[in-house]
């Protein structure tokens, strides 16, 4: 029964998590992008949505903080306070950043959240300058202040996860080359290990991260390293799904954006590795540039092929395999509900 007179309290949503936990981390994200060269600066801060060209404030949101919110709640499962987790929250908020900024130079994406992308606003050579002042900052970050006494093993999880992130990018970028059938073909098991690197590697790392700088034992942290790199993937899918269907508006990316760059995404390595695929693989093989009627035919022969329902069943499987290693780490019982709901909230990309 519930005590005379106290409330009944529901467990945060996930829009809450990541309001509190950006809210902990956000001076100290600014203090340290205050120390840099005042352009690099501006620019770090258009990156981070905090504002615009020229240094004057934002007129639009910032991002979701998810990379800072998994530190923190880290840092809580492990069963220290929140602000134990804040230098790897600082430091993987930059590190993210560092690579989105190198990422859309190398795709040539012009937009980033609905706007232009910062090699598009400021050039490829100061894009590339800010990217290479944020993954040192990031490394200093956890050098310094109350990170110390943990900072030898902090900065080796946060190098691999960049090792690891390199891995993906690079094998994501060599896919582009190779055919879309046959035995060059990228198979959906490639596509998951590259997953697992691209996008798991930082979300692992956060993770664990945060429990390190609350002095958590290793078999926790590798546990939450474990669970973070399968949410990457589940996170990854469901990228990938709204690459082909997401509603612009959401994404800020044109629809059928990944279809018309010829990217190998899950839904069409499923779909292709489905009997009659034939009229897709020549679809998307064809020399000449997809028009609007051709992607939207080719949308259309993924989702009858199946490449969207595998894809979501994917997706679950590792969100499930993610809230097993979390049941089983011993964490502190409410961040440990907080990871899960922010866990499924990401991974359904509903927040």
């Amino acid at each position: 029964m519930t005590p005379r007179g106290a409330a009944l309290q529901s467990p945060p949503a996930a829009p809450e998590i990541l309001h509190r936990c950006r809210e902990l981390v956000a001076p100290a994200l600014a203090e340290a992008i205050g120390g840099l060269h005042p352009w690099v600066a501006e620019m770090a801060g258009y990156a981070l949505g905090r504002c615009e060209v020229g240094g004057a404030p934002a007129t639009h949101s910032q991002g979701k903080g998810v990379r800072q919110a998994l530190a923190v709640l880290g840092a809580e499962a492990a069963g220290g306070p929140a602000e134990a987790g804040v230098p790897g929250a600082v430091a993987v908020e930059l590190v993210h950043t560092f690579s989105l900024l190198h990422d859309d130079i190398m795709d040539g994406d012009a937009l980033r959240r609905g706007r232009p992308a910062v090699w598009k606003a400021y050039g490829t050579g100061p894009a590339v300058l800010a990217g290479d002042a944020l993954f040192a900052l990031a490394v200093e970050t956890l050098t310094a202040g109350p990170a110390t006494a943990h900072a030898a093993a902090a900065v080796r999880q946060l190098t691999t996860a960049l090792r690891d992130l390199v891995r993906g990018q690079a094998d994501d970028l060599l896919f582009a080359d190779r055919p879309w059938s046959g035995p060059e073909a990228v198979g959906v098991g490639e596509y998951e290990t590259m997953a697992v690197h691209k996008t798991g590697a930082l979300l692992g790392c956060a993770l664990a991260l945060g429990a390190q700088l609350a002095g958590a034992r290793q078999e926790t942290t590798t546990a939450l390293d474990r669970a973070g790199r399968h949410l990457g993937v589940a996170f990854q899918i469901a990228d990938d799904l709204l690459g082909i269907w997401g509603d612009p508006a959401v994404t800020g990316k044109p629809v059928h954006g990944d279809l018309r760059q010829g990217k190998k995404t899950l839904p069409v390595l499923v779909a292709l590795n489905a009997p009659g695929h034939g009229a897709l693989a020549e679809l998307l093989a064809s020399p000449a540039a997809l028009d609007d009627a051709a992607v939207r035919h080719a949308a259309s022969l993924v989702e009858r092929a199946g490449g969207r329902t595998g894809a979501l069943r994917e997706a679950r499987r590792h969100l499930a395999a993610a809230d097993t290693l979390l049941a089983d780490a011993s964490l502190a019982p409410r961040p440990a509900g907080e990871l899960r709901t922010l866990l499924s909230s990401l991974a359904h990309r509903t927040i």
